[in-house]
């Protein structure tokens, strides 16, 4: 992996696990506008399948019981960006998508 991608992934994970962490004390528009972020972010980087996956926990975010959709999400973005290689994370996040459609 790349120095920029690694710093990347880092960065995203570091967001993610921000969201965690303040979830209970985030309204749904602040957890709307930071998922977005991190959207925005994959997206620039080419990560489509991680783009789609944050798209879709904003989206969640806004909508009755986004608590428990945004800890799904959480985790299943978090498994991705912790997976040792592109294949694996690829994988994880391919499994979702289909999960969730």
């Amino acid at each position: 992996m790349s120095d920029s991608l690694g710093d990347l992934h880092h960065d995203l994970q570091r967001r993610l696990r921000d969201i965690r962490t303040r979830a209970e004390a985030l309204s749904p528009l602040d957890i709307h506008a930071r998922m977005d972020a991190i959207r925005g972010a994959a997206d620039r980087a080419g990560l489509h399948a991680m783009e789609g996956l944050a798209r879709l926990s904003s989206q969640l975010a806004l909508l009755p019981g986004c608590r428990v959709a945004t800890t799904a999400c959480l985790d299943h973005a978090e498994d991705a960006l912790a997976a040792r290689t592109q294949a694996e994370q690829q994988a994880i996040l391919a499994a979702v998508a289909t999960r969730l459609h």
